[in-house]
């Protein structure tokens, strides 16, 4: 297995050095706590059912612990799965062919690969568009990109209840709960890499916790803790986060379908399909070119 190591990174909205050390002290207990991963692992590579087509070589970006390996099978014609991931203990627990890279610089060449897939994982890369503009850049003309990232209500309720009692308790604010891209922003951004064809839908999960503090061991556990690069880096205090589950109780408790006293954990969960160019693909009707006039289709009202 091999490491590709990044070149420091202008943005630095996120920590990319957390993020890694966050997912490699994971790794080893990654199965007690990947269901998100493998739910939407799952529901990604469903979607390739309703592409007619094989795909030789495909790259699954950001892999985790190899979920969407595990539920790929037969779906979707794939014939040799590529993962890489930030973290070498993720890369190497997925197993395969696997490869330790960073999201924003891949080590890929160009018009390489047929599909692109990446599971939960965009959503900690720093610079967006360069990511996509290197996916698309990765893939053959008609080349395929299917990906899943977390949208911008994701942990609302968590983040609530901590700018609440960080306020409170400590009189200031501390960012706790990284910030996600909304829709329209991946549309754009999409369009702006040189895709074409893009459609993005949401699903929401919504996910029933005893507690807050089980809520956070599964976002230990996942590598999913904050790697904002201007968080917080010494310890909270207990009566901040006691605080904080308390209003997680008092404010969301029952909220939605999450059975009795539970509290909800909200994901917003953003699927993105879109395609790298190719001169046969079809093209929208310019306006105005349209044959058929409105008068010779609805028929005259009745007296």
């Amino acid at each position: 297995m091999t490491t590709f190591e990044p070149t420091p990174d202008p943005l630095n909205l996120f920590d990319r050095k957390a993020v890694r050390r966050h997912r490699d002290r994971a790794a080893d207990t990654l199965e007690d706590h990947d269901f998100l991963f493998a739910e939407i692992a799952d529901r990604l590579t469903d979607r390739l059912l309703d592409v007619k087509r094989t795909f030789p070589l495909a790259l699954d970006l950001g892999c985790h612990g190899g979920e969407v390996a595990q539920t790929l099978g037969d779906r979707g014609g794939v014939e040799t799965l590529l993962q890489c991931d930030l973290s070498p203990k993720m890369a190497k627990k997925a197993g395969g062919i696997s490869f330790a890279a960073d999201e924003e610089f891949l080590p890929v060449k160009a018009e390489s690969l047929d599909l692109v897939l990446s599971n939960l994982s965009l959503h900690w890369v720093n610079d967006l568009p360069g990511a996509f503009v290197q996916i698309r850049q990765a893939l053959k003309q008609d080349g395929f990109f299917l990906g899943a990232m977390l949208g911008e209500n994701t942990l609302h309720q968590l983040r609530e209840s901590l700018m609440v009692a960080e306020t409170e308790i400590e009189g200031g604010l501390s960012p706790r709960v990284s910030p996600y891209a909304t829709v329209q922003d991946v549309g754009a951004l999409l369009q702006r890499a040189g895709f074409t064809m893009p459609v993005i839908d949401v699903d929401t999960i919504t996910v029933s916790y005893p507690n807050m503090f089980k809520l956070m061991a599964d976002l230990r556990g996942m590598g999913e803790m904050n790697a904002v690069s201007q968080r917080r880096k010494t310890f909270s205090r207990r009566d901040t986060f006691m605080r904080a589950a308390e209003h997680y109780v008092k404010t969301f408790v029952n909220e939605g379908d999450v059975g009795e006293d539970c509290i909800p954990a909200t994901f917003d969960v953003i699927f993105i399909t879109a395609w790298s160019p190719d001169p046969n693909q079809p093209k929208p009707a310019k306006p105005g070119s349209a044959t058929v006039s409105f008068a010779d289709i609805l028929s005259e009202p009745k007296e």
